[in-house]
């Protein structure tokens, strides 16, 4: 009997003591990871964001984000990940941030912050050159754009009252313009270009007139990692200040610097 209480007061001791030691535990298991920063992107945006042949990921953002991750000392993890459900990954933590060419717009400053502006630009209208389009007011209800779903563009389809046809990315609406399924295609006018460039039938496409509007591009941080927003902050105010915002838009962009409003 003496024997059975004794093991008992064993059992109760270590279990008293699991319980002091658990929590420590567990709060370690949950310490955030400083040794590498996660930036997420939706990997099929170019000349921005893109997969390469091997399967690596290129592009103006991912070296935007190589270097700020090499000036806070950590290992870049770039992911990528459909746009339209970017944010809410955002949201779960899944990553540390969006660098994926994310404009900033009141909607989305309700539910994520944003870091300084790194670049700008603008949404283009994308025609067929023996099409009937040649200038924005050309554009009727008959008419059809295409754009990459979860964009800010749709809003400026609707503005412009045209009917919209939704795409995972812009080499799909390009290639259904050329086809002639689609009357037009609303995108990222830097896209455009690029894209234009990179298609096989591109010459048959043109750009009409200039941007619809200017669009801040911004890095979206959780709301609750503002110490991590500001460090990134940091690291983009050097990065501009010593050329280097500058160098890498020169280097993808054919010497043109986009990182200035």
């Amino acid at each position: 009997m003496k024997k059975t209480k004794k093991l008992y007061r064993i059992v109760l001791l270590v279990g008293l003591l699991l319980l002091l030691v658990m929590p420590s535990l567990v709060a370690q298991g949950q310490k955030e990871d400083t040794a590498t920063i996660s930036f997420a992107g939706s990997g099929g945006y170019p000349p921005f964001n893109y997969l390469t042949e091997d399967g690596d990921v290129a592009g103006f953002d991912v070296d935007v984000a190589q270097e700020i991750a090499n000036r806070l000392g950590r290992k870049l993890n770039y992911v990528t990940t459909s746009w339209d459900g970017i944010v809410e990954g955002l949201r779960a933590k899944r990553y540390d941030g969006i660098l994926g060419s994310m404009g900033i717009t009141e909607e989305r400053q309700k539910v994520v912050d944003f870091s300084l502006p790194y670049y700008y630009s603008g949404p283009q209208l994308i025609t067929r050159k023996d099409g009937t389009i040649r200038t924005i007011e050309d554009l009727t209800s008959n008419h059809t754009l295409g754009l990459v779903t979860g964009t800010t563009f749709e809003q400026d389809a609707m503005t412009l009252g045209t009917k919209v046809k939704l795409y995972e990315d812009d080499n799909q609406t390009l290639i259904e313009l050329l086809n002639g399924r689609i009357d037009g295609v609303l995108t990222d006018r830097i896209v455009g270009l690029n894209a234009i460039a990179a298609l096989k039938e591109g010459e048959k496409l043109t750009l009409v007139g200039s941007v619809l509007r200017s669009e801040v591009m911004a890095i979206a941080f959780h709301k609750e990692s503002t110490a991590l927003k500001n460090q990134v902050n940091d690291a983009l105010s050097a990065m501009f200040a010593d050329g280097t915002m500058k160098a890498i838009s020169e280097k993808w962009f054919n010497g043109e610097d986009i990182t200035i409003e």
